[in-house]
């Protein structure tokens, strides 16, 4: 699938590049090797990764960066091709959506010289200092069809995360939905949730990926300059949510973007190995897929209605860091402003250029709306409209569906790790 970016200019012819600056010698990194950030020398630049982009008219290294906004900067590119050194003109682009915080997520595309078909390693240099430290350029060769994972969730900027609790249930029911892979963008966490992100790590489940831009840059815990200080929104959401995007481009069919407080569940089926192809069928194959945010507040727990039966759980739970989902089965009446704005995605991400917290902000076809009769998505955590009473709330038990795997699952994954006394079976 060749797709022309009208953002990119057109590149200019590369040249070999004589000077010391020398092409990492040895064998490339592999695909999973850990994100390291990069400063660019005499810049605020910071590069987070590198990929190669083949969708383009001519094709080009994308680099994700985090840039300050107002500052100007004459990128070059030194591309190693077959150990060649190349320099080519960098071109900067910065998203759309950066809630006027000074820094933002931009694009830095570097074209690849005439002859090139792999650039192994890339450096962004400024004029003013014309070294750099050098990358991997990653996705170097482009698949269609038999991926490793059909569905990868992206979890971007945990930070000081200790929802262990939660944690495990939503990774045991994503495994239920049929989720191949789990990418976590981590800079902080409780030792017990360590221990569980070790545990799925092993199991082949997660990946772990350190998100140290925290170490460059103040990096705000808000979503608004007036919701907290810092210098980039949301410890750097963006830009963790677009390298994930890449980085599983042509590892996964699927990408879901969304939080760890968050399920996407379908309503007529079980998993979304079955969703997917009804909403190809419905909305076309190669959308984005919007799904309705249903909050449910953790501040209420009711019993279901009494034609329903809440299933045993482990009364240990309580002593277990975190949530339980199963224990909040109302939510608040959808509202313009949580139907329209708070919604999260599951798209094919080679019909993806950028990504943003909700939502795309460049893309192939664009996005559609899913009917909650086919799926919604299920958020819990602290009221969104802490003003309701509880019999303002409504039931679903959509959840409980699941609950025959997921409780003994759950149990099992809290004793192996130390979290539950070994003999506790309720």
């Amino acid at each position: 699938m060749t797709q022309y970016d009208p953002e990119i200019t057109e590149p200019q012819t590369p040249v070999q590049l004589k000077e010391t600056q020398q092409c990492p010698s040895g064998q490339m990194a592999p695909q999973s090797q850990k994100l390291s950030i990069v400063a660019v020398s005499r810049t605020k630049t910071l590069l987070v990764s590198a990929y190669q982009e083949h969708r383009t008219g001519n094709k080009k290294v994308r680099v994700i960066a985090v840039v300050l906004r107002k500052e100007t900067v004459a990128y070059h590119c030194l591309l190693c091709c077959q150990d060649q050194l190349h320099i080519s003109d960098g071109v900067s682009s910065v998203y759309a959506h950066h809630f006027d915080f000074p820094y933002g997520t931009a694009d830095i595309m570097c074209p690849i010289p005439t002859g090139c078909e792999n650039v192994s390693h890339i450096a962004v240099t400024s004029a003013a200092n014309k070294s750099g430290e050098f990358v991997e350029v990653k996705n170097q060769k482009v698949k269609s069809d038999s991926f490793p994972y059909n569905f990868t969730v992206c979890l971007s900027t945990m930070f000081d995360f200790t929802n262990v609790l939660q944690l495990v249930q939503s990774l045991e029911m994503l495994q239920v939905l049929g989720v191949n892979r789990v990418v976590v963008y981590k800079t902080s966490c409780s030792p017990e949730t360590q221990r569980i992100l070790d545990y799925y790590t092993h199991k082949g489940l997660v990946e772990v990926i350190p998100w140290s831009l925290s170490k460059f840059i103040n990096v705000s815990r808000g979503w608004l300059p007036s919701h907290g200080p810092g210098d980039i929104h949301y410890l750097g959401q963006i830009p963790a949510l677009n390298d994930c995007l890449y980085r599983y481009m042509y590892q996964s069919k699927y990408v879901a973007l969304h939080d760890i407080d968050e399920l996407i569940l379908p309503q007529t089926v079980n998993s979304w190995l079955e969703l997917l192809p009804q909403l190809e069928k419905k909305y076309g194959a190669d959308q984005c897929y919007m799904f309705e945010n249903n909050v449910f507040p953790i501040t209420v727990t009711l019993p279901p209605p009494t034609s329903q039966t809440l299933p045993l759980q482990n009364h240990h739970w309580q002593n277990v860091s975190g949530v339980n989902i199963l224990a909040h089965l109302y939510h608040e009446p959808i509202i313009p402003e949580t139907h329209f704005s708070n919604f999260k995605i599951i798209v094919n991400p080679r019909a993806v250029y950028r990504a943003t917290v909700h939502g795309l902000l460049k893309s192939v076809k664009g996005c559609a709306w899913v009917d909650r009769n086919i799926a919604r998505m299920y958020h819990t955590r602290d009221p969104r409209q802490p003003k309701l009473t509880p019999n303002q709330l409504i039931y679903d038990g959509r959840l409980l569906r699941y609950s025959t795997h997921l409780i003994p699952a759950v149990n099992t994954v809290l004793r192996e790790n130390g979290l539950l006394p070994e003999d506790s079976i309720q």
